[in-house]
């Protein structure tokens, strides 16, 4: 049996299923995805813990089951094109590139971006290209995107972002007038000019630093 298999079904039962996650191609994807793997040596032994877990420069891998709502409401296909904001440890876009046919994913500090790169080699991640940036700002040369997911918390909802999605396109990011505690917001694009948007309750994030999000200090 592969490592911690028994960790990721009992994860994927109790903190998924049972929560509500039903898209079986999430569940497969969450899954199949070594999580133990983008996370701290020291603290593999708690990786499929319910909860968010410290990955260092005052970041966090977020909760499995956070991962898996946002990745059931991007309701991404097989041949779609996803933005991952805020790379972090490289764990959800491990998970996105489990759903999709390429995902960009956007990390603003680049200590992170060596070690989600180490970390996608190790789970045999291919389809993801990682590049350091403003993530506020998308990553223009990837767009337009089907999906974007944005795992840091803004004070509002980042235009770039909006502009790179496709028609039909959505957007999920984590909203609020603090930066500890916000709405997770889902921004479905209708047409070139015309968005709607769908309040899913409160949620906790890390804030989204950046030119279109909260300032550095």
């Amino acid at each position: 049996m592969a490592p911690f298999a028994a960790e990721r079904d009992e994860m994927v039962l109790v903190q998924l299923e049972r929560r509500g996650v039903k898209d079986p191609r999430v569940l497969d994807a969450m899954r199949s995805v070594p999580r133990h793997l983008f996370v701290p040596i020291e603290q593999r032994h708690v990786a499929y813990r319910d909860g968010p877990l410290s990955i260092g420069h005052c970041q966090t891998i977020s909760q499995p089951y956070i991962v898996a709502l946002m990745a059931e409401l991007l309701q991404l296909k097989e041949d779609g094109i996803c933005l991952d904001v805020g790379t972090g440890s490289g764990y959800a876009a491990a998970v996105l590139a489990k759903l999709c046919a390429h995902v960009s994913s956007v990390e603003r500090l680049p200590e992170l971006v060596g070690t989600a790169r180490n970390n996608l080699i190790a789970a045999g991640s291919r389809n993801i290209d990682i590049v350091c940036g403003d993530g506020s700002l998308g990553y223009p040369e990837g767009a337009p995107y089907d999906a974007i997911a944005v795992a840091a918390g803004a004070p509002f909802v980042p235009e770039p972002l909006k502009e790179q999605l496709k028609p039909g396109g959505r957007l999920v990011v984590p909203v609020g007038p603090s930066r500890r505690l916000q709405e997770l917001i889902v921004v479905h694009r209708i047409s070139d000019g015309a968005y709607e948007t769908e309040n899913l309750g409160g949620v906790a994030f890390v804030p989204f630093v950046g030119a279109h999000a909260w300032p550095e200090n």
